[in-house]
């Protein structure tokens, strides 16, 4: 027990190498500036699917998928038959890392399609991220002198999943969650706000108002004031404006939660930073 207590010390004690870091901060950049890119473009484009085509999809995921089966079971009908649910839960593990996946998706409505189609594309992109910073971590670690043993001691993970985080006969917000762990942890958060009446996805100006950008700031910067010293000012690249890239979602009460990730406008060590702006 001593010995595996001192490998244990020696492997924590190893510093994360400075070409990993840089690479995985860089590639967390460009990640992250293609998605406000992407954000700022998309415009939901109806599909021509029916809802009965929707339905047939669910019913086969229903019949051949016991998971999927559960979770649906379990998931409130929104909007008529507007639905978020698990459509695929699994465990991957080898020798290198576990790899943990809930992914959800969206039945009922002209968007179904759509919004479907893009978490896909984004749960199977952020596993081939986290698989890739697994892989150069590795590499990295072997050749600063790390061994098999410790290597067998890191518990490297890459997880995909969801939370709601409300939902009313009209609107649904979720956030699809993706993480790998590794000496330190990175994490990036989607975030999804969709009108299930108009069948497209809300933005801040949907919900504010044409002012939204000036309430947003007003609000933000006086939340900030409060405590300024937990947070990062203009000289320290900290908090300016919001813009149509950033992301949010609506809290139970209908409000709209302004999120940024960590080290954007403060220390890391405060995790995702939210500001709730009141209407």
């Amino acid at each position: 027990m001593n010995g595996f207590k001192q490998a244990k010390e020696e492997f924590n004690s190893i510093p994360v190498p400075e070409e990993l870091q840089d690479r995985v901060q860089s590639g967390i950049q460009e990640g992250k500036a293609r998605r406000r890119k992407a954000v700022a473009a998309r415009r939901w484009r109806r599909t021509a699917c029916t809802t009965a085509a929707c339905l047939a999809l669910v019913i086969a995921g229903l019949n051949l998928n016991p998971t999927f089966a559960a979770a649906a079971a379990d998931v409130p009908v929104l909007g008529g038959l507007f639905q978020v649910l698990t459509v695929r839960s699994f465990t991957d593990q080898d020798a290198d890392r576990t790899v943990e996946v809930e992914q959800p998706g969206v039945t009922g409505g002209d968007m179904a399609e759509q919004v479907s189609a893009e978490i896909q594309k984004l749960v199977d992109e952020k596993i081939a991220e986290g698989e890739q910073i697994v892989a150069d971590y590795k590499e990295a670690f072997f050749a600063t002198g790390g061994t098999e043993e410790e290597w067998a001691l890191h518990d490297n993970k890459v997880t995909v999943t969801y939370e709601i985080k409300s939902q009313t006969d009209t609107t649904v917000s979720f956030v699809v969650d993706s993480a790998v762990s590794i000496a330190n942890a990175y994490q990036e958060q989607t975030y999804y706000n969709l009108d299930l009446a108009s069948g497209r996805e809300l933005t801040l100006a949907d919900v504010l108002g044409e002012d939204w950008v000036s309430i947003c700031n007003e609000s933000i910067q006086a939340q900030i004031a409060e405590d300024p010293d937990q947070y990062f000012d203009a000289s320290m690249g900290g908090f300016t404006t919001v813009d149509e890239s950033t992301q949010f979602y609506l809290d139970e009460a209908g409000e709209p939660v302004v999120v940024f990730a960590p080290y954007t406008v403060a220390p890391g060590a405060m995790g995702t930073v939210e500001f709730t702006i009141s209407k």
